[in-house]
């Protein structure tokens, strides 16, 4: 899910959204089917690997829709209900999941999401129009009706050296595109607001999962000693801050957009207001980056000394918010500082912050049997203060400036 994404962005930026949706969930159909008939262990993983691949178009090519879609004035909002999908799904999942296995077993969580999956691309093909704004003005463009044309007579005869030579040309350019432009995008990283906005975003999301590791490992454990289900409920708590932080920080964010332009006076010759994505860092920001960084500091402490279990929970609510109010910003802000690259941007994002995640899962229960989870939290929410605090600093006094270098060096 960090690699494949690069590959959706890159694709669909020339195939349109569409097509990629289309395609990347017929196969997350196929690679479901075969994961379900799994005979071992190692075809379980290949096709898991690949269906998770197919599904990861979604967090790339789901963030450029929304650039299509929303005008910048609006776009906090929408990206805030977008993420509510992948920082939801951590909630649902286990509780479905640990249902259907118990009851009908393994292959039954396959057959699931084979079932939801048709049921999702039979929306795409019947409902889902294409939003790429080239592919949709190039549509547009196409006259009605192409009379037929005569051959002109001047007709060129080519060698077989000269032909062969054009189509070793297309070939490479076609491997190229497929091999090479996708990893292409990451060279967007030596531009300083994409690589700190891409930063804060994925040492957010890999705490996460140090919190997940540690509220499995914690609460089934002594002095807890849960069940399997219990620990599942006890993802809700972070999950409600994620939904508020979503359902009201995106307009949030929006309505200090539009204070900022208009306490600057910026105006276009129509009258309508200029944003600029910086804006969007403002107290909200602030507010988040102290907010999560604590809750942290506060979880850890409160679970290594054995304090009732709605404590750290009050702990996870407030994580949820702050981590999730982060994460809107960062998205948004990516698809506007690359306008017409938007799912290139959240394609960098995904590969970052996966990359970030697969550290944070090997890291997490070592450290937790090391330091505990007083240490480890505190480590980790001083560690987020300090370098949240530093990327805010630097994205409202220098961001300006390195946003128009950044689109005089692209040309855009």
């Amino acid at each position: 899910m960090g690699i494949f994404p690069l590959f959706w962005s890159s694709f669909s930026e020339t195939s349109g959204r569409r097509t990629i949706y289309i395609v990347s969930f017929g196969l997350f159909v196929l690679f479901g089917a075969l994961a379900a008939v799994s005979t071992n262990m190692a075809m379980l993983i290949v096709f898991r690997t690949f269906s998770g691949g197919a599904a990861a178009s979604v967090q790339a090519v789901g963030a450029g829709t929304i650039a299509d879609i929303w005008e910048v004035k609006e776009r906090g909002r929408a990206m805030g209900i977008f993420y509510l999908g992948p920082l939801c799904g951590p909630l649902f999942a286990p509780i479905l999941g640990g249902v259907l296995a118990e009851k009908l077993g393994w292959r039954s969580t396959q057959w699931f999401l084979v079932i939801y999956g048709s049921m999702t691309l039979l929306v795409l093909v019947f409902v889902l129009p294409e939003t790429l704004r080239s592919k949709t003005l190039a549509a547009a463009s196409l006259p009605a009706s192409t009379p037929e044309k005569r051959p002109t007579g001047n007709l060129k005869r080519v060698s077989t050296t000269q032909s062969v030579a054009e189509k070793s040309k297309s070939v490479a350019s076609h491997l190229r595109r497929i091999f090479v432009d996708p990893f292409s995008i990451l060279l967007y990283l030596r531009f300083l607001p994409v690589a700190l906005t891409v930063y804060y975003a994925s040492i957010t999301f890999a705490f996460l999962y140090f919190l997940n590791i540690s509220i499995q490992k914690t609460f089934s454990s002594a002095p807890y000693n849960y069940s399997t289900l219990v620990v599942g409920l006890l993802y809700i708590p972070s999950s409600v801050g994620y939904m508020l932080a979503s359902l009201l920080g995106g307009v949030w964010i929006d309505r200090i957009m539009h204070r900022e332009a208009r306490k600057a006076g910026r105006y276009d010759d129509k009258g309508k207001l200029i944003f600029r994505p910086e804006d969007r860092m403002r107290e909200n920001a602030w507010i988040a980056a102290f907010l999560w960084p604590a809750a942290l500091i506060w979880y850890g402490w409160t679970t290594e000394k054995g304090v009732i279990w709605i404590v750290p929970m009050v702990a996870n609510f407030f994580f949820g918010i702050g981590s999730m109010l982060i994460t809107s910003v960062s998205t948004t802000m990516l698809t506007e500082f690359m306008p017409s690259k938007g799912s290139a941007g959240m394609a960098i994002n995904n590969f970052c912050r996966n990359l970030c995640v697969f550290g944070a899962t090997i890291a997490a229960d070592p450290a937790i049997d090391a330091i505990g989870n007083g240490w480890l939290f505190t480590i980790l929410g001083l560690w987020a203060l300090s370098t949240g605090g530093l990327v805010l600093v630097a994205m409202n006094r220098r961001s300006g400036k390195w946003r128009e270098e950044m689109v005089k060096a692209l040309g855009e």
